[in-house]
């Protein structure tokens, strides 16, 4: 990855809803972190906020598709669309 000069980052989330924990007998069980409420993860909204504007169109709501290259067109042709609203609202 570094030659395509691209960084990765693992992200790990804060509480992965462990219900509990092995102890030993007579031990105390630790305290479970707990996050309130919705808390996007670095980097990993962008790419759930760019599916969920992908799945607003009718073909690309589900897989259809057999050819990938089909598929990758209409991924092309929705965010278009995206584009062209987006300039048309601004204008």
């Amino acid at each position: 990855a570094s030659s395509l000069g691209l960084e990765l980052e693992v992200v790990a989330r804060p509480y992965a809803g462990v219900r509990g924990v092995w102890v030993r007998e007579g031990e105390e069980a630790p305290e479970l972190p707990r996050e309130r409420g919705f808390k996007p993860l670095p980097k990993r909204w962008v790419v759930e906020r760019t599916f969920a504007w992908l799945g607003r169109n009718r073909r690309l709501a589900k897989d259809y598709e057999a050819n990938p290259g089909v598929s990758e067109a209409w991924v092309y042709l929705g965010m278009l669309r995206l584009l062209v609203k987006r300039l048309a609202r601004a204008a």
